[in-house]
């Protein structure tokens, strides 16, 4: 398989990714606060990611980009889980239920409204970004050959 077209094919679904957590984004007006402006700023940072992959294949800052949005995601992630466990909390809908109950009702929005699984498109788009970084070609057989091995020729006796 051609590895410019896996690069290239990875990088398209990192861009329908990054346009369909905007979509997401903007029709939730998720720019209320400094915390809401996380993902956009994420987003960003992956379409700055892709860019520099298909341009310069500069696949190290590309790797550390995809890292600092998998790092944003995760705390996306604690944040809405966080943000529904305090509503249960007040609400008493959580009360009589185990630590890991708690965590199980935040985590399914069975208590609260922030959805906990939208960061995750966040971490996927970083997640193929990164795959793309590591999409290489075959070695050419210059580089890698083997030497020619000297062949001595039997002493005479």
């Amino acid at each position: 398989m051609n590895p410019t077209l896996v690069r290239r094919a990875l990088a398209a679904l990192t861009v329908i990714a990054i346009f369909g957590a905007g979509f997401e984004l903007a029709v939730e007006r998720h720019w209320r606060s400094v915390q809401q402006l996380v993902p956009w700023a994420a987003l960003t940072l992956l379409a700055v990611g892709v860019l520099l992959l298909l341009a310069t294949r500069l696949s190290g800052t590309v790797r550390v980009i995809a890292a600092v949005v998998l790092l944003a995601s995760a705390f996306g992630v604690f944040a809405h889980v966080s943000a529904n466990m305090t509503v249960g909390s007040f609400s008493g809908a959580l009360d009589g239920v185990s630590m890991i109950g708690q965590w199980w009702h935040a985590f399914t929005k069975s208590v609260g409204d922030a959805p906990p699984l939208a960061p995750g498109m966040l971490a996927q788009a970083a997640l193929l970004l990164l795959l793309a970084t590591y999409v290489t070609g075959r070695p050419s057989a210059g580089r890698h050959a083997e030497a020619p091995v000297a062949v001595k020729e039997p002493a005479e006796r």
